[in-house]
């Protein structure tokens, strides 16, 4: 697959793919197995442009890994925000070839529809694979929201330019919500749901912890 090799290009492109994206779809059923995707970053001089790539697979009540897999390459995209799928997408594709199994959904560490364009890296990926994809932020890229209830599952619509984007969501009573944005054949209700689901003892669900453990993992074992 031939990605954009400029910001422009890049600019253009989910311009042209946004008004594929579906994030009117609801869940069929509680998926049997959920993925996480992330990327971590090298940020030496000796190592600028290396990235760390993973895919974590896991079965989504008990929340037990599956099957993983990690890649590490060189990032050919420059820095810029909004456009960080183009650095990540080439090596997340490249694992997600090699996978043995097929989750149901797939959670980005990003973004979805909350996204200066409406496509983010979650719109991008379930695009490209035709799996159902949404985007777990840990801060808002875009929008604002009203304040958010302190029980887990408290929720407030994300709002950015007078619609809906995502949902700030409570995944832990007490502690900062997360950003939650459907990306592709998934409602927002939806990307909710798994995303409690997936969520236990912790902030992040177990999708997005799993899988920066072993991006980091992969990138600090390339780099020793």
């Amino acid at each position: 697959m031939t990605f954009p090799a400029t910001p422009d290009e890049a600019i253009a492109l989910q311009e042209r793919l946004r008004d594929r994206v579906r994030v009117d779809v609801p869940l069929p059923g509680n998926p049997a197995l959920v993925a996480g995707v992330d990327v971590a970053y090298a940020d030496s001089e000796d190592t600028e442009g290396l990235v760390a790539g993973a895919i974590v697979i896991l079965d989504a009540a008990t929340l037990d890994v599956v099957e993983s897999a990690s890649l590490v390459g060189r990032a050919e995209f420059p820095y810029v925000p909004g456009l960080l799928a183009f650095r990540e997408l080439p090596t997340l594709l490249r694992i997600w070839e090699g996978l043995r199994h097929r989750p149901d959904v797939v959670v980005c560490d990003g973004y979805g529809v909350a996204h200066p364009r409406r496509f983010g890296l979650a719109c991008h990926f379930g695009l490209l694979t035709g799996v159902p994809t949404f985007g777990v932020g840990k801060t808002a890229f875009v929008g604002s929201h009203a304040p958010v209830g302190d029980a887990r599952g408290a929720s407030a619509d994300l709002v950015f330019e007078g619609d809906v984007v995502g949902r700030a969501l409570r995944t832990r009573t007490g502690v900062k919500p997360v950003f939650v944005s459907a990306g592709h054949l998934i409602d927002l209700d939806g990307a909710c749901s798994v995303t409690l689901r997936s969520t236990s003892g912790y902030r992040l669900p177990e999708t997005t912890r799993q899988a920066d453990r072993l991006s980091r993992d992969a990138l600090r074992a390339a780099v020793s």
